[in-house]
């Protein structure tokens, strides 16, 4: 049995891995480097890389978001901007007609037909103020060429009375504050009288 020879059995491979770090003797303890591989630092370059592409389109994303707003804003500003016009449009409209009854009133005679016309200019007038239109009084007051127009001037001997309104020939209105449509004026003047 042990007559066979070592040449005569078959050859059997044995693969070892050996997975224990080698040292040289010859490098010093603090030199040796365990090998590192390059495929961590690839990892974490392409993750940083990923990271600052979100955040790039995260800002984008936000800045698209706030134009959209601000686009939603000057619509909405500039929608409301044109209903006013055309709100401003209509309203001179219905002024000229108020102006005509005033016109047609300006000779109190109290005839039936006078009151008639009187309590249409009154319920026109009503649905102006109703639709936001605003009368201003302006006799009496310093003239003001913000909201009416002087197409006429009487000489006053009264030095208070230089400068302000004294008739107004047509009505100064307003819609929301800003005026639709100045008024036309009378203003007086003081003259000194002549001393005797």
């Amino acid at each position: 049995m042990s007559d066979a020879r070592p040449e005569d059995q078959p050859e059997t491979v044995v693969k070892v891995n050996d997975r224990r770090r080698v040292r040289e003797e010859s490098v010093p303890e603090a030199e040796a480097q365990p090998v590192e591989s390059t495929e961590p630092v690839k990892a974490s370059t392409e993750l940083e890389a990923a990271r600052r592409r979100i955040d790039e389109l995260a800002r984008g994303l936000q800045h698209s978001e706030s134009e959209r707003e601000a686009f939603k804003l000057r619509m909405t500003r500039e929608r409301d901007q044109l209903l006013e016009l055309e709100k401003g449009k209509v309203a001179l409209v219905l002024l000229e007609a108020i102006d005509d009854l005033e016109l047609c009133l300006s000779t109190p005679d109290q005839s039936a037909l006078w009151k008639g016309v009187k309590l249409i200019r009154d319920g026109l007038i009503k649905k102006a103020e109703e639709f936001g239109l605003e009368r201003v009084e302006l006799k009496g007051l310093p003239y003001d060429p913000n909201l009416s127009e002087a197409s006429d001037m009487e000489l006053s001997p009264l030095e208070a009375d230089d400068g302000r309104v004294v008739a107004v020939l047509k009505a100064a209105w307003k819609l929301k504050g800003r005026v639709l449509r100045p008024g036309r004026v009378k203003v007086a003047k003081y003259v000194q009288p002549a001393q005797a």
